[in-house]
């Protein structure tokens, strides 16, 4: 039988191992294409469904906030979101919301994903949708994703694939894609400024 400090050991164990595991080049390499888009007058779209889209909510004040990108996520808008998905279906609502706002190939995609969208599998059809939209008008494409084979390893510029275990691969994935994004918005070539509790250090560092 497994206990509840069985599952606590060995889901702390995963995390461990994964963050010793971590591609830093590719989270090196994404935090300073990321400047270029930046310099370049380019925008940052930061795509997910379910846990990936909460994520990618959050993602967009980090990076606006910290890094001075101007980021945007489609899910944001419900209003617009359920209208596209009521009227057109969920399969293009990404990538129309993205044809709307002009994308282009001074922009950025960022896409949170476990399984990186499948057309085959008929799984986050959307997201794989708008990354082929991205493709297509010469957008970066990055992202944080779990498997292999989907469509956002594939097609990705630079991608951080974090390898979980099966048993706990949904978790884990969705946690690393936090920290992923977390370690590039407080890059040094990168963030633009500190966080409010890190200015707060810095400027009483006796506490």
């Amino acid at each position: 039988m497994t206990t509840g400090t069985d599952h606590s050991d060995a889901y702390f164990a995963a995390v461990a191992d994964l963050a010793g595991r971590v591609d830093r080049g590719q989270v090196e390499t994404m935090a300073r294409d990321l400047v270029a888009v930046r310099e370049g007058g380019g925008r940052l779209f930061l795509l997910g469904v379910g846990g990936g889209a909460g994520h990618a909510s959050h993602a967009v004040n980090d990076f606006r906030k910290l890094a001075g990108i101007e980021s945007y996520a489609p899910s944001d808008n419900v209003s617009e979101l359920t209208a596209r998905t009521n009227d057109d279906g969920w399969d293009t609502a990404y990538s129309a919301w993205l044809e709307t706002s002009r994308l282009s190939e001074r922009d950025a995609l960022m896409v949170f994903s476990v399984g990186g969208g499948s057309r085959e599998r008929n799984t986050s059809v959307n997201l794989v949708n708008a990354m082929e939209l991205g493709k297509e008008r010469g957008a970066k494409l990055y992202g944080v994703c779990g498997m292999p084979g989907g469509t956002l390893a594939e097609l990705a510029d630079v991608v951080v694939r974090i390898d979980a275990p099966a048993a706990l691969k949904t978790p884990l994935v969705e946690s690393f894609q936090a920290v992923v994004w977390h370690a590039l918005v407080c890059h040094p070539e990168l963030a633009v400024q500190a966080g409010h509790w890190e200015k707060l250090e810095a400027a009483d560092p006796a506490k």
